[in-house]
């Protein structure tokens, strides 16, 4: 069984909130009642988006393993606009505390995604205008595109994995899951 998961921003990618008890935080069980499913991979707290769930391990070493490099594709909600010397520069990895990273994908949207509001909206400057990056990774070090875009002078204000190997987010709506196709 998969399970393709819309975690909403501020939700735990676990089904306890372990060492935390009455903190408030959500968790996946405040949304998946399904016993044995467990995620293939991790979402930040503050990321938004795809979170697959099987109860099946080998798929989830198969999707969440880098050694597979199943593509990650994230949108990101950056401050400024990165110019194509900045990107070429993403494209052919970047040397971050933990290492180099593989070469990733990445193009300047020309219209926002539609997506849905964030609960509580992002921090919006006037004087500094913000743009949105669609980024592919093949692997998964700990919280990677937000270094990453810190990295080339763009801080990420917003970040949604929309897809994760075939499987994407279209059609499910934040807090929502549904069974997909192996």
């Amino acid at each position: 069984m998969l399970i393709a998961f819309n975690k909403p921003y501020g939700v735990l990618s676990q089904f306890t909130d372990k060492g935390n008890a009455g903190s408030g935080r959500q968790t996946l069980s405040d949304f998946i009642d399904m016993p044995r499913v467990y995620p293939a991979g991790r979402l930040d707290r503050d990321s938004e988006g795809l979170l697959l769930l099987t109860d099946d391990g080998r798929l989830q070493a198969r999707i969440a393993d880098p050694r597979h490099k199943m593509e990650k594709t994230y949108w990101a909600q950056v401050e400024g606009v990165p110019d194509d010397a900045s990107l070429a520069v993403f494209r052919s990895g970047l040397d971050l505390k933990d290492g180099r990273t593989r070469p990733a994908t990445i193009r300047r949207l020309d219209d926002p995604p539609a997506v849905w509001e964030r609960d509580p909206p992002i921090r919006y400057r006037k004087s500094v205008p913000d743009s949105w990056l669609e980024i592919g990774l093949r692997e998964g070090k700990n919280r990677q595109v937000r270094r990453m875009t810190a990295a080339i002078g763009h801080p990420t204000l917003r970040l949604i994995r929309h897809g994760v190997g075939r499987w994407t987010l279209d059609g499910l709506a934040p807090g929502t899951w549904q069974e997909v196709s192996v």
